[in-house]
């Protein structure tokens, strides 16, 4: 299932990588693209929004 979420506050590769690893924390098969620039996380993953959007802020992102 495709999930687009808009994550403000990453600023750099670090916190690309720390969103990505967010993300497979909850589904390590997941398959993500960031767009840093546009604040755009892309998700192709079964797991719940809900879950994702969780992981994401807990790394101190805000996610809308």
């Amino acid at each position: 299932m495709q999930q687009v979420f808009e994550v403000q506050g990453m600023t750099c590769g670090h916190c690309e990588r720390a969103v990505t690893n967010a993300i497979h924390g909850v589904d390590a098969q997941a398959q993500v693209k960031i767009d840093r620039t546009a604040n755009r996380v892309e998700v192709q993953s079964e797991a719940k929004r809900e879950a994702l959007t969780a992981a994401i802020a807990e790394e101190g992102y805000k996610v809308a």
